[in-house]
């Protein structure tokens, strides 16, 4: 008999944790942190992404890629082998976990573009391989690149984020970055590629809400080159930051205020040169505005980012102790890593939470 959960609108659990100095740490404690929050998620997916865990490979983009069978993995390779150079290529080591059942093929690939296809591509790097992830994500069956990001990686499937961190032995992998993804889907069935968090090149989503706005967001991310193929508003969401940051070369603030706008009466209230400048950012991109309840957590190599929407509709806990940053859904996933945090605090909606390496100064 098919078991029947209950619809949760709050449901959904999200933690992260940073070393600003980048010094690495294994994935112990982000595991303990998510599973804490073990009932907010009903086991149809979790997820981790972790920063600097490929040092030997600090150069390399590293693939990681789920096939429904030997065949998609032989037809995909063949592309990968065509506009990449590839040098090194394996199954991602796993163990067996009871409540993890039918998983995929999954793959690992550290590889570097094709130098005679970049430069006839007339592309930046970055977007080179952001166009062979949609190509492959797109127009491959059976195949899927969930992560592609340089010296880091997301490890994710079907099932409550421990069993997932246990199945992927992400104890044995060390980063200064690592955010967590406990998973109750409400639109979108349950599935390895659908679980969080969501990446693209170094950028990764774990995501608690439902975004309404999802059709417009990505109406007009697809004007832009962007696939969203999996309809979930997270997939979205990653792509917003990607287009806003990465291609527009809007600064985290504005892209902050572009996702999560201040109320028009409060636009109203400020001095004229911010009024001026929210009222363009809303004309020229009023349709990557995320309406409805969310609170996320924004990954990159440089640091992190954690949002809510700007009333406040999903809880966000932030805490600090030494080089420490931590963000959870709880405060008591918190303290089951960090029993004695030196700050605390529930940022406003709207405000984001910026972590940043020592020495770097933008995201």
């Amino acid at each position: 008999m098919n078991k029947i959960f209950p619809r949760i609108p709050s449901g959904c659990a999200i933690s992260g944790i940073m070393n600003k100095k980048g010094h690495r740490f294994s994935g112990n404690d982000i595991i303990k942190s998510i599973a804490l929050m073990h009932d907010r998620s009903n086991g149809l997916g979790g997820g981790f992404a972790a920063y600097g865990i490929y040092p030997d490979y600090p150069d390399h983009y590293a693939f990681h890629v789920f096939y429904d069978s030997l065949a998609n993995r032989i037809n995909t390779e063949e592309f990968i082998n065509d506009h990449f150079d590839v040098d090194m290529s394996e199954p991602i080591h796993t163990r067996k976990v009871r409540s993890i059942n039918n998983p995929p093929l999954i793959w690992r690939y550290f590889v570097r573009p094709g130098q005679n296809k970049l430069i006839s591509s007339e592309l930046t790097e970055e977007e080179y391989v952001v166009r062979c992830v949609m190509r492959v994500n797109s127009c491959f069956e059976g195949a899927y690149i969930f992560s592609s990001g340089k010296n880091m990686g997301a490890f994710k499937g079907v099932g409550y984020p421990e069993d997932i961190g246990d199945f992927y032995c992400l104890e044995k992998y060390d980063g200064y970055i690592w955010t967590a993804h406990g998973r109750f889907p409400t639109n979108t069935p349950g599935w390895w590629g659908g679980a969080h968090p969501f990446t693209l090149l170094d950028w990764s989503i774990v995501h608690n809400g439902e975004i309404s706005s999802y059709g417009a967001n990505a109406r007009f991310l697809e004007m832009f080159g962007y696939k969203c193929t999996l309809q979930t508003d997270t997939e979205a969401i990653t792509y917003i930051f990607d287009y806003l940051m990465r291609k527009q070369g809007l600064p985290l603030e504005m892209a902050v205020a572009t996702v999560a706008a201040p109320l028009w009466k409060e636009i109203d209230r400020m001095d004229q040169d911010k009024k001026e400048l929210l009222k363009a950012l809303r004309a020229v991109f009023g349709n990557l505005l995320m309406n409805g309840p969310f609170s996320i957590i924004l990954g990159t190599k440089n640091g992190i980012v954690a949002l809510n929407d700007r009333i406040k509709l999903r809880n966000m806990v932030a805490a600090t102790k030494g080089d420490f940053l931590y963000l959870a859904s709880e405060e008591s996933a918190i303290r089951e890593v960090c029993s004695d945090p030196e700050h605390v605090w529930v940022p406003k909606g709207g405000e984001p939470v910026i972590g940043l390496l020592e020495g770097v100064d933008n995201i």
